[in-house]
């Protein structure tokens, strides 16, 4: 198993690195995520300095992508809104991925009535729209950046959840499955050892893209007034501020609206990218 383990990864990494679309994608996500973690020390100006002079200024060589209505240089709040925008999309699907990993294995595992129950809850929150079932949650918890995070990890448990499911429906009537528990091997040794290995590469597609999916939701929830709040240098934040400008200063919306656009497409084609190394049958 040691042995086979590097081997994966080496040719995963050998079926990725083919693809230039999904290279191009790992290198835009590298760039926000580096200027992201390097903002306080390459951002020129601190991110709520307000000059009055210099409002709506269009871009130049002192303010690279312009100020907004308070003087404040879009480009260092870009950089510091990268931070946000990566850490919710992160966070928010790490937790989604964590509780629906768990409820699609228990549901597809041991089926009956749990899975009846569990499949049940996944269907009613995939009945509603996923922006309105965060609003909705927004709403009842608060207005706040943390809380647009708790939103959106809820609304994407059961695409997680559901993913997990068939998949440990198809590993259970695997051959090995049904000789490690013909032999008396324990549940959990069968999902820990078996189980959850083998379903790691629908988990990390799903996961990349779905990072993409949530800095969108993110985006629409700062928009709306119910995610990140004044001053935070969220990108949808930061279009929401700027909507009253858009024909007498279009930098300050268009700069964060190419922020998200760059960032999603980058962690789209990354996530194709890693579906195509994953799948066994497109190395066929």
């Amino acid at each position: 198993m040691e042995e086979e383990t590097p081997s994966i990864i080496k040719e995963t990494w050998h079926s990725f690195k083919k693809n230039r679309l999904a290279l191009a994608g790992a290198g835009i996500v590298s760039l926000f995520i580096l200027l992201g973690l390097l903002a306080f020390f390459i951002a020129p100006e601190g991110i709520n300095e307000q000059k009055n002079a210099d409002r709506l200024l269009p871009p130049s060589s002192e303010y690279w992508l312009g100020t907004d209505d308070f003087g404040r240089d879009i480009f260092s709040r870009i950089l510091h809104g990268a931070r946000l925008s990566l850490t919710v999309g992160f966070f928010a699907v790490v937790g989604s991925c964590i509780a629906g990993t768990f409820l699609g294995v228990i549901a597809g595992y041991y089926g009956r009535w749990l899975d009846t129950l569990i499949s049940r809850m996944f269907d009613i929150l995939l009945a509603f729209p996923s922006i309105l079932l965060a609003i909705a949650i927004v709403a009842i918890l608060g207005p706040s950046l943390q809380n647009a995070l708790i939103a959106i990890a809820i609304i994407n448990v059961p695409t997680f959840g559901r993913i997990v499911r068939a998949k440990v429906l198809s590993l259970k009537e695997e051959e090995y499955i049904q000789a490690a528990l013909s032999v008396g091997m324990k549940d959990r040794r069968i999902l820990t050892y078996h189980i959850l290995p083998n379903s790691l590469a629908p988990i990390i597609v799903q996961g990349t893209l779905c990072i993409a999916t949530a800095i969108l939701e993110a985006a629409a929830l700062g928009f709306l007034g119910l995610g990140a709040q004044a001053p935070q240098p969220e990108w949808g934040r930061m279009l929401s501020d700027s909507r009253d400008y858009l024909q007498q200063a279009p930098w300050t919306v268009f700069f964060p609206g190419i922020a998200i656009m760059l960032t999603v497409l980058g962690f789209n084609l990354m996530g194709d990218g890693l579906r195509d190394a994953l799948d066994p049958k497109m190395k066929e």
